[in-house]
């Protein structure tokens, strides 16, 4: 077993054991937190499998734009609760983010001396480019695409048309 295979082990738990906490947690901002947390993981193990365009899109839609979706949903459910909202130091909660940033350099640490290319076929790295996936998303894969894109419409529109009988 070489390095990259431990560290490929390590994050697979780290990403199960942050879902498992992400659905465990009755806070939902924790939760959430939890979730983000997930997100970058995840956006690793894609840096692993040499799919950089899928790993910056991870961070950029999901962990970016969704998650803030996310939280100002919860946080405008939670107008009444400011108490949930305060963040008490202990020593639990210090040694927690201790932990969390020792995670933080050690996954970097991995990602930036032990990602390699030996062993990959010669064009493994331009399968995970922007224009690779382009050509088969557009050239392989445009019917389903395109489904996609009027469901994701039609979506929508069902969304305000509920939405303006509501207010009605």
């Amino acid at each position: 077993m070489n390095l990259e295979q431990i560290a490929f082990l390590i994050l697979a738990v780290a990403a199960i054991a942050s879902a498992i906490l992400m659905i465990t947690r009755r806070n939902p901002v924790t939760s959430a937190l939890f979730l983000v947390f997930n997100f970058f993981i995840i956006a690793v193990l894609y840096l692993f499998l040499r799919a950089q365009f899928i790993a910056i899109i991870q961070i950029t839609v999901y962990a970016g734009a969704i998650m803030v979706l996310f939280l100002f949903v919860i946080m405008l459910l939670n107008l009444g609760d400011d108490k949930l909202l305060k963040w008490k130091l202990n020593s639990a909660k210090t040694i927690s983010v201790l932990l969390g940033i020792a995670l933080l350099v050690e996954v970097s640490y991995f990602v930036l001396h032990f990602t390699s290319t030996e062993g990959m076929s010669p064009n493994a790295e331009s399968i995970g480019t922007v224009e690779s996936i382009g050509k088969v998303l557009y050239l392989n894969y445009l019917f389903p695409f395109e489904v996609t894109s009027v469901l994701l419409l039609a979506a929508i529109v069902g969304a305000i048309f509920l939405a303006k009988k509501k207010f009605e």
